[in-house]
């Protein structure tokens, strides 16, 4: 009895692995759509020079407001870091969550897709935490809209994260105070092996899943100063 216990365990600790990697590959692949449509757009699209200058970018697609009123989670997506040492010039993708704060109220009922930017090694530094708040740890503010727009003022030059939102078919800057970013484990684990944290993937200490192919091409098309304006 206690053999056939042991079976069934493991068979279920295997499908639950591996479903935890396919919803991490499935986020990344999704990930890439959210970013490509956002900048598919110019004149509602996230500024060329914020792009060019991004330490790292975090993308959430199908965030949701229910997430907050039930007091769990708003959702899950990927965070990239620059990397010098990748053929990409990025890292391989983290899994994160992001929870609790104010994006709930500021977007309404629905889902939206959440895209931030962090602009400097402080912020890049914070996010590497295991956990860490918004606006608490790290200077954050909505971002401006449109490809050829500039970060000019001096509250959106000195901000660590910028960030957006797309919902209902509109795209605008949203702020992130008070929210909660962090590392998914599990499905950290399921990509890349277990004890493997946001700072381990981000600096590149894990070689990317095939998966992250299309997220790469997208982001070498807007994110290089050479991307098209």
């Amino acid at each position: 009895m206690r053999y056939k216990v042991g079976v069934v365990l493991l068979a279920a600790s295997a499908f639950a692995f591996a479903d935890a990697k396919a919803d991490a590959e499935k986020k990344i692949t999704e990930a890439a759509s959210v970013f490509t449509e956002i900048n598919n757009v110019p004149e509602k699209g996230i500024p060329q020079d914020i792009l060019e200058k991004a330490h790292c970018i975090g993308i959430v697609p199908n965030l949701k407001r229910a997430g907050f009123i039930v007091g769990g989670k708003y959702g899950k997506g990927v965070l990239v870091c620059r990397s010098s040492a990748s053929a990409s010039g990025w890292s391989a993708p983290a899994i994160i969550r992001v929870e609790g704060g104010s994006v709930g109220f500021q977007i309404g009922a629905g889902e939206t897709d959440l895209v931030f930017a962090v602009m400097n090694e402080r912020g890049m530094q914070k996010l590497m935490d295991d956990k860490f708040t918004v606006g608490g740890d790290a200077a954050a503010m909505a971002g401006p809209v449109g490809r050829t727009a500039e970060a000019q003022t001096d509250a959106m030059m000195h901000a660590e994260i910028l960030s957006w939102s797309r919902a209902r078919g509109a795209f605008a800057g949203i702020s992130l105070d008070g929210s909660t970013l962090r590392g998914d484990n599990d499905e950290n684990a399921a990509l890349y092996g277990a004890g493997m944290h946001t700072r381990d993937i981000v600096t590149g200490k894990v070689q990317p899943p095939a998966s992250a192919s299309a997220l790469y091409s997208t982001l070498k098309h807007y994110t290089a100063k050479t991307a098209q304006r």
